[in-house]
């Protein structure tokens, strides 16, 4: 199952991605982890959270990520969009909060593929575009061992296969897992039987 996994992650270049679901931004900076080169995040201005590129230093270290701040939604994409074209960053992160219409979207997946980057729309569910290439929705999973334990889904596939995967997250190794599903992890109980 996790040749799987890594025949869909990291998401394909030239390409627009979408994620959504509490786990978004785990999966938006362990793409970015994955990623070699900068990682321009943008985000609109009046947003409260804001990330700090230094407190994500688990995941990429703080000279990779320039962060922008827009004046509204179109303003992340037109941002989002002329990174994407000029090819100077390897990942495009769009912090949305309203969904993305079907000719913004195909404006961004145009622009991936002309600048050779990619792109990743963090979406609220059900507001993502035809357009995207592919959309993951992300949530962590509680277990009293691994606080950084998540359930990936891949929702939309242009170009391959649907699929679930629990991940987990290598800090040292800044990189994530594709772990056991519970029924097969060791000292399970159907794998005691």
């Amino acid at each position: 199952m996790s040749s799987e996994f890594w025949s869909e992650f990291p998401p394909r270049r030239n390409r627009a991605h979408e994620v959504c679901g509490p786990g978004a931004l785990f999966f938006a900076l362990s793409f970015a982890a994955q990623t070699p080169g900068p990682v321009l995040w943008v985000s609109e201005r009046w947003r409260a959270d804001r990330i700090n590129p230094v407190g994500l230093s688990d995941f990429l270290a703080p000279g990779r990520l320039l962060t922008a701040d827009a004046g509204d939604h179109l303003e992340v994409l037109a941002v989002g969009e002329e990174a994407l074209r000029s090819g100077s960053v390897a990942l495009v992160v769009m912090e949305l909060n309203k969904p993305i219409g079907l000719t913004e979207g195909r404006r961004l997946q145009l622009a991936a593929e002309t600048g050779k980057t990619r792109a990743l729309s963090i979406i609220a569910a059900d507001t993502g575009s035809n357009a995207a290439e592919t959309r993951w929705q992300c949530a962590p999973v509680f277990d009293l061992v691994d606080s950084t334990l998540q359930k990936w889904e891949l929702i939309k596939n242009k170009s391959g296969t649907l699929g679930v995967w629990d991940i987990s997250w290598d800090a040292k190794a800044r990189r994530v897992h594709v772990v056991s599903k519970t029924g097969e992890r060791p000292g399970s109980e159907s794998r005691a039987g």
